[in-house]
């Protein structure tokens, strides 16, 4: 057996408490560095004895990080990162760029340590969101009533961006505490409720710690599929609730997944494939600029905004995706070439459901499911209203839906045909 090759680059992990929090590995790492690169904070925090040239990382980070790994090529490198590098830090990025073969990570304690240290919360009973470089619209998927976050911020002005996305959802009560220097002499920690939250900007290494609350008069969003219609704007295309949710499990979302959802409209089947787990994604796909913009707004609102939303009419907007794990067609399923091409689009194993309320549509996934297989059904639910003094009920159209997942024969899995 060959050797395993020696690790290209160290990285450290560092906490608030500087130099002096760090384990004599850490230390002696940093001490022998020739090229030391961190942020300018992290970087001010070590001692002279720490000799190497010291470069900060330049902005935007991500980008450089190839270009400048390959600058100092042949060096003994050390990268410091906050807290535990590989817990939303940079060791993913070095990762993804030299493998993890090249890497030897001393880590520290993270910030999401150290608050539930401070706070008694269990962390794997405490779910963490960072809003570091992302949208704070990601924090509203995580929001349920009773639920304990932490909530990684992005700087001084965090907190306050915190408390208005509570309050903007419906948990105003929600009890919030903000640790800041964790780890430090200077730590302390300032807490408050969302709804009356006025204090002003503190020092930028904090983290958010939020007790959630549902305000009595706000909607209810469950963790499943089939969120409420009012959850959603829309002009009348939308698939409705209970439809929705039978849509979703015959897709069978699974972590990691892609979804090209055809024929948007308020684009509620992307977004609540997104909401059941944090690595989902989808591709929205609609021909009307309006009802594209207004999917971006929902998938905002409802806590997935890096939901992706083409503008066009496919099969030509389809040109050029990444593959599908799966496909949903809501809309346009009699243009010329559609099925086909989401059919081609689709490796084994994906997974293709197609909703319809005409006939046209209806014939055409009947021949379909004559050759593929799968499974055709119709989906009919009526809702109870008053007829004069009493109650009766009021029947919606029925959906016919054609659910299949092909193999590597291209026909539906044990289809024998």
């Amino acid at each position: 057996m060959s050797p395993a090759p020696e690790p290209v680059v160290t990285v450290v992990g560092i906490g608030a408490d500087g130099w002096s929090g760090l384990p004599a590995p850490s230390q002696e790492a940093l001490r022998s560095a020739e090229t030391l690169i961190g942020g300018a904070r992290q970087l001010g925090l070590l001692p002279e004895e720490c000799s190497g040239e010291r470069v900060a990382w330049p902005s935007p980070l991500r980008p450089a990080v190839p270009g400048l790994l390959a600058a100092h090529a042949g060096r003994r490198v050390c990268v410091l990162a906050s807290g535990d590098p590989m817990f939303y830090g940079i060791g993913r990025a070095l990762t993804e760029v030299l493998g993890a073969g090249a890497l030897r990570v001393l880590p520290h304690p993270s910030s999401v340590a150290y608050a539930c240290a401070r706070l008694g919360w269990p962390l794997e009973d405490t779910e963490t969101v960072t809003l570091v470089g992302r949208p704070t619209a990601n924090l509203a998927a995580a929001l349920h009533d009773r639920r304990r976050l932490l909530v990684l911020s992005a700087g001084s002005d965090g907190p306050g961006d915190v408390a208005a996305q509570l309050r903007e959802r419906g948990f105003g009560p929600s009890r919030m505490r903000v640790l800041e220097q964790l780890g430090s002499e200077q730590e302390r920690c300032v807490e408050g409720i969302a709804d009356t939250w006025a204090e002003p900007p503190g020092d930028p290494l904090n983290i958010v710690a939020v007790d959630c609350r549902l305000a009595p008069e706000a909607l209810r969003l469950g963790a499943v599929p089939g969120l409420p219609d009012e959850a959603y704007a829309h002009d009348g295309q939308l698939t409705k609730r209970h439809v929705r949710a039978a849509t979703l499990g015959a897709l069978a979302p699974a972590p990691g997944e892609l979804l090209w959802d055809i024929g948007g409209g308020s684009g509620s089947i992307a977004v609540e494939w997104m909401r059941t787990h944090r690595s989902c994604a989808a591709i929205s796909v609609e021909r009307d600029p309006v009802r594209a913009e207004r999917i971006a707004r929902n998938a905002g609102a409802l806590g997935v905004p890096a939901l992706r939303v083409v503008t066009g009419a496919a099969p030509d907007a389809l040109a050029g995706l990444p593959a599908p794990d799966a496909v949903f067609i809501g809309g346009g399923l009699t243009a010329p070439g559609l099925l086909d091409a989401c059919w081609d689009a689709l490796p084994p194993g994906g997974r293709l459901v197609a909703n319809t309320v005409t006939l046209e549509s209806e014939a055409l996934l009947g021949g379909w499911h004559r050759r593929h297989g799968g499974d055709l059904v119709r989906l009919s639910v009526a809702h109870a209203v008053p007829v004069g003094g009493f109650t009766g009920w009021r029947q919606a159209m029925p959906v016919t839906q054609w659910s299949v997942r092909k193999n590597t024969a291209g026909t539906q899995a044990g289809d024998q045909r």
